[in-house]
């Protein structure tokens, strides 16, 4: 079927005041319940499979203990998205396709997270044990996030395989997969937590880390499906039309860097009171932009003090290590950063055409990316 011709009239109508509706508690309560929804589709596919009850209960039990505990931002931020694409409030139907998208993205994140946890040597996560360090779960855990990735697909086809964009629905999603799993082997050859090799950082290395392994799932993923949702085509039709997932991904990348960097700056300078956790890179041995700025910046001695101390869990050996952060400056070289990257961002949206998507029902707003760039800008948490 041809697509509905755009508009002929160009001006982008404002967006609806936002609903009363829209507190915290009442966004996540209803999201949430469409987790039930999809959570129950996969177990009744594995009952059409005839898999035995205690396969069936303990599917269960693993998805429940990984899936829903989070924030949610990622999930959220596909209906939020798709809401302020089309510039007013979803109907039930629309919420609800637009709320499995972003539980997709939450059952991706629960993949990764019980693998890493494994090759991490994680003790908890999310406030309770790692899922591979429950009782009677151990390394069948390896299994059960290979499982965690395939339920994504199965809730896909139940949910989309009817519509037009349902291939590219398919194929986003495996790619951002593949390309998170590149970043988690870069990080993991690089940082290993039992080998300390400072040779192997650098800020370059940072980068391709924190693109790959956290930028392209945690910000562009859910907008990109949320332009799919929204009647955005993958493929341009003439030269001259807009690339819309380019442009997205032009400034969403930037964005998941600019939120990882802020991470990796509050583990090193913010309380436990502020961020909810003791920080610990330097212990970890990780791969943080905190000792890449400070690596980039410090004279002989200094690194000679970093090379011996950095990576070893003694207090004394990390206290010794942000003393060369604060010498080098690594608090101005952040403050610096961050201000620059604001600018830059605000840039980058500014410069978005805001456009109607072919067929016409929604609208490429700069709002979605500003709404990004306003929830992490100065965060202390």
């Amino acid at each position: 079927m041809a697509p509905v011709a755009a508009s002929p009239n160009p001006v982008v109508p404002p967006l609806p005041p936002v609903s009363a509706a829209k507190d915290k508690a009442t966004t996540r309560k209803r999201f949430e319940a469409v987790y039930t929804v999809v959570r129950d589709d996969l177990l009744a596919d594995f009952r059409k499979h005839n898999m035995p009850e205690e396969a069936i209960d303990y599917y269960r039990r693993s998805m429940d203990y990984n899936v829903p505990g989070g924030k949610l931002n990622r999930g959220l931020s596909v209906v939020d998205s798709v809401a302020i694409l089309k510039g007013r409030e979803l109907t039930e139907a629309e919420y609800f396709k637009a709320a499995v998208l972003g539980w997709s993205v939450e059952w991706l994140q629960a993949y990764f997270l019980v693998s890493d946890d494994i090759m991490d040597a994680s003790i908890t996560r999310r406030g309770q044990p790692c899922w591979y360090r429950v009782e009677g779960v151990g390394l069948i855990a390896v299994n059960d996030s290979l499982i965690l990735e395939g339920a994504i697909f199965q809730m896909l086809r139940k949910h989309f395989r009817n519509d037009p964009f349902y291939v590219d629905l398919v194929d986003l999603l495996h790619e951002v997969s593949y390309q998170t799993e590149m970043g988690q082997l870069v990080d993991l050859i690089t940082a290993s937590e039992h080998t300390v090799d400072l040779s192997k950082f650098s800020l370059d290395r940072h980068r391709t880390i924190v693109i790959y392994k956290t930028a392209i799932y945690s910000f562009y993923l859910p907008v990109a499906l949320a332009l799919l949702l929204c009647g955005f085509p993958v493929e341009k039709k003439n030269p001259s039309d807009p690339d819309y997932y380019k442009l997205a991904l032009d400034i969403l990348l930037p964005l998941g860097e600019y939120f990882q960097i802020q991470d990796d700056y509050l583990d090193y300078a913010g309380t436990p009171e502020q961020i909810g956790k003791i920080g610990t890179d330097i212990m970890d041995n990780k791969c943080s932009w905190c000792i890449n700025a400070a690596l980039a910046h410090a004279n002989s001695t200094q690194r000679a003090i970093l090379d011996a101390n950095y990576g070893r869990k003694d207090p004394e050996a990390e206290a010794r290590v942000k003393q060369v952060f604060r010498e080098v400056g690594v608090d101005a070289l952040y403050s610096q950063y961050e201000a620059e990257s604001y600018t830059r961002i605000n840039g980058l949206i500014d410069a978005i055409p805001e456009v109607r998507s072919p067929c016409g029902e929604a609208v490429l707003r700069r709002a979605v990316f500003r709404v990004f760039l306003e929830k992490i800008y100065k965060r202390t948490k």
